[in-house]
């Protein structure tokens, strides 16, 4: 009898950034309403799981990753009534749904920081990072925000300073505090026994800080063209040993409600962030692994980072795959449209869950934004070093009408000028495009086990074409993939490319054997069927 895998190991997950995915009311932002009027559209994509970007009560201050009330909807998504509905609507669906946790920080806004802040002797007090200035009345230590400046703010009201990893509206919980830890645990429950089928906790590495506060090195490899942040080496500040034993209390509170994700964001490099997976894999299910998103786009860079992915994994550890994001670059302006194709057959054949960002199935771009348009805090704090966000928050686009069938109204971040020609409308009628590869790539991966759950072998990488096998239960696919620009010729028997092919991403490809040369042209990518 074969063994059942959990859903979130063969499955395929999506982002959705709700501000830009579909807006019901009109006022040209996103809510939980149009998603339930999209949910037909994912169902028919195939994937499994809608993962949600912060929908909570928030000031905005961060567009919801600084979180007023953990157990409220924001009143520009809906309210509790159509987060149910949400629920209900996913399920009914058959997929699952997973929401924001972020337990690092808070709004300024939040109760609880409010009583922090009001006293030096407050109760609450402690559930926040407090300090006295260093010795010249500077800031306690030299830690750096993400988003410019000092990770430190003087508060005039108590006379000490607390930190804030990221916008200075965003103070850091104390995860030392036991009374923090029970509070989000609380707040986990409440949503789990709400129906949602999982976390994505956010900045997963930042949770523990140092308790010594010791200053950050000097990063020896800073350039000036790198951002501020980037001056340090954030040795105290991130990624403590402390935060496995956090992890492990979050997978706790998961474990006790059935068949349940935690997935963690952490940018590591793959041997730090494996440990992410626990002790006894009792941490989190899948340690977010971006390092598709930096990894040089060639066969030789990316086969030498899944050996080193697959070598770091702990024995019993399911890997997984992410090429974009809220936070980066659209891949589609990364690579090219042409590599985009590619891009999303590596994405789908390789060993591990594989995560969608939303408009990639689309090969929506990174949208230009005019300085006037700007919405980020990042870009306004730190400009002039291209890591603004809003172009990959753009909504998405559903059709060739007025705004592109997002909203009524202006939207509040604006579209691409290829936005009529480009939509899933004109994508869905035209079977050469990047949306139906997506389908059929998706279709193929539940159909076939050997993609889905199979072990991956890596085979050849012969100048810029990377091949590897995947293989279940005796059966195997071999995937070729051509990251040059130009045609390659490859000896099939060199590198056992003898077979059938399945799947091409040029799409005016006759469907054949494959015996003695493979002829691949630029940017191609091939599923094949070895001969016995």
């Amino acid at each position: 009898m074969q063994k059942t895998v959990p859903w979130w190991t063969s499955g395929v997950l999506y982002q959705v950034y709700p501000r830009s995915f579909q807006d019901s009311d009109g006022d040209g932002v996103g809510d939980l309403s149009g998603i339930i009027r999209r949910l037909p559209y994912l169902r028919e994509l195939g994937v499994d799981a809608v993962w949600l970007s912060p929908i909570f009560a928030s000031p905005m201050e961060d567009f919801g990753y600084d979180i007023s009330d953990y157990i409220g909807i924001d009143p520009l998504f809906g309210a509790l009534g159509d987060f149910d509905a949400l629920v209900a609507a996913v399920h009914g669906h058959g997929l699952k749904l997973i929401l924001d946790l972020v337990p690092n920080h808070t709004s300024e806004q939040h109760p609880w920081f409010v009583e922090s802040r009001s006293s030096r002797d407050n109760p609450k007090r402690d559930w926040f990072i407090w300090r006295d200035g260093a010795g010249d009345g500077g800031p306690p230590t030299n830690w750096l925000s993400e988003f410019g400046g000092s990770a430190w703010h003087f508060d005039e009201l108590s006379g000490q300073y607390y930190y804030h990893a990221f916008l200075r509206q965003q103070p850091d919980l104390n995860w030392r505090n036991p009374d923090v830890r029970q509070a989000i645990a609380e707040v986990m429950r409440f949503w789990l026994k709400r129906g949602v089928d999982g976390f994505r906790v956010d900045v997963m590495w930042h949770l523990i800080k140092d308790d010594q506060f010791r200053d950050n090195p000097p990063n020896p490899d800073y350039a000036a063209e790198r951002q501020p942040y980037e001056r340090l080496l954030p040795l105290y500040s991130t990624d403590r040993p402390e935060v496995h034993a956090v992890v492990a209390e979050l997978r706790q509170v998961m474990d006790a409600f059935d068949d349940r994700v935690l997935i963690g964001e952490i940018y590591l490099p793959p041997e730090r962030l494996v440990a992410y997976y626990g002790e006894n894999l009792a941490g989190a299910h899948l340690p977010f692994n971006f390092a598709l998103i930096s990894t040089p786009w060639s066969a030789a860079a990316i086969a030498k980072l899944i050996a080193a992915y697959e070598a770091a994994l702990p024995p019993g550890a399911w890997p997984n795959w992410v090429l974009g994001n809220h936070d980066r670059m659209r891949i589609a302006s990364r690579v090219g449209a042409d590599q985009a194709r590619l891009a999303a057959m590596l994405l789908l054949t390789l060993r591990g869950t594989p995560t969608l960002y939303y408009g990639d199935e689309i090969g929506l771009p990174q949208i230009p934004i005019a300085p006037e348009q700007v919405r980020d805090p990042f870009e306004k704090n730190v400009p002039g070093f291209g890591i603004g966000r809003d172009g990959c928050r753009t909504p998405m686009q559903w059709d060739g009408s007025s705004h592109s069938g997002f909203s009524s109204a202006e939207p509040w971040l604006p579209l691409s000028d290829n936005f009529r020609n480009e939509n899933v409308a004109s994508q869905s009628e035209d079977m050469a495009s990047i949306l139906n590869l997506y389908r059929t790539l998706i279709a193929l991966r539940r159909a076939r086990p050997e993609l889905s759950i199979g072990d991956y072998n890596p085979m050849a990488v012969v100048g810029n074409v990377l091949v590897f096998q995947r293989a279940h239960n005796g059966s195997r696919l071999i995937i070729a993939l051509n990251f040059g620009t130009v045609a390659v010729a490859l000896a099939a028997e060199t590198v056992g490319l003898n077979g059938q092919i399945v799947l091409s991403t040029v799409t005016d490809r006759s469907s054949g054997g494959v015996a003695g040369q493979l002829e691949l042209r630029g940017g191609e990518g091939i599923i094949l069927e070895p001969v016995a």
